[in-house]
């Protein structure tokens, strides 16, 4: 076992397809279960990208809920539920740990990261003596920021290293700028022994260098960065973009 792998809070998933009832129903149509044995993380940081539709945020969430976080997003000491909406999928994974446990995670996903900063509100008008939950977020209420501003806070006072960051699409709330910052922030992180794994669509985010990136398309395959439908969709639209428009505004 090498160095990395020793330090790795997640090494691998497994899906354990003989526990699964049937491949033509939900979650376990999607292109992302249906071919999928094993997923290795062997880089600080793995990318899942993939068209819409694909499965990837299914599989962050089920990889996400096996490991104990909420499946809303948040710590592990967050129980929200506004709806009950996540797949059984967590149900037929087996995860494989490192032997160093995080100090520290966290599970964002963009569609209810609302639900997220609505429920440290309400902890918060709770009266305790301890420090306010939002203190670890910024000390400023997250619905009191834009949704980029609150995305923005969370990676740079929540996220405190030594840590396994799991976040699905976190480029959605970003301009280019603050996506360009935020790989900054995640190499700062990675250098305090942090682990991510996360799902994108952005060029930008993916760039991290030395990440490993799984694209899923009828299989899901270990890709380089350029081979990456994202890379060559946006760098074909950014050097052809009149030929591009023309294409697409055809009538």
């Amino acid at each position: 076992m090498s160095t990395l792998e020793r330090n790795q809070y997640l090494r691998s998933i497994e899906i354990k397809r003989d526990k699964i009832p049937s491949f033509s129903a939900y979650p376990f149509c999607l292109p992302v279960v249906k071919h999928l044995t094993k997923l290795e993380f062997d880089s600080k940081v793995t990318f899942i990208v993939g068209e819409n539709g694909s499965g990837k945020s299914t599989l962050l969430e089920a990889i996400a809920v096996a490991y104990g976080f909420n499946a809303e997003g948040g710590t592990k000491n967050f129980s929200f539920a506004t709806n009950d909406t996540h797949s059984k999928l967590h149900n037929y994974i087996k995860l494989i740990k490192g032997i160093i446990s995080p100090k520290d995670g966290f599970f964002l996903r963009a569609e209810s990261f609302y639900n997220l900063a609505t429920d440290i509100d309400e902890l918060d008008k709770e009266p305790c003596d301890a420090p306010k939950v939002i203190d670890s977020y910024g000390g400023r209420s997250l619905h009191k920021q834009s949704h980029g501003e609150s995305f923005f806070s969370l990676f740079m006072n929540r996220f405190g290293g030594h840590g396994l960051y799991i976040l699905d699409e976190p480029e959605a709330a970003l301009s280019p700028s603050r996506q360009m910052a935020m790989l900054s922030r995640i190499h700062q992180l990675v250098n305090r022994s942090s682990q991510f794994i996360i799902s994108t669509h952005s060029p930008i985010i993916m760039a991290y260098p030395k990440a490993t990136i799984y694209e899923i398309k009828e299989d899901i395959l270990k890709v380089t960065y350029e081979d990456t439908d994202n890379y060559q969709i946006m760098k074909s639209f950014m050097n052809n973009r009149d030929k591009m428009l023309n294409i697409l505004m055809e009538e």
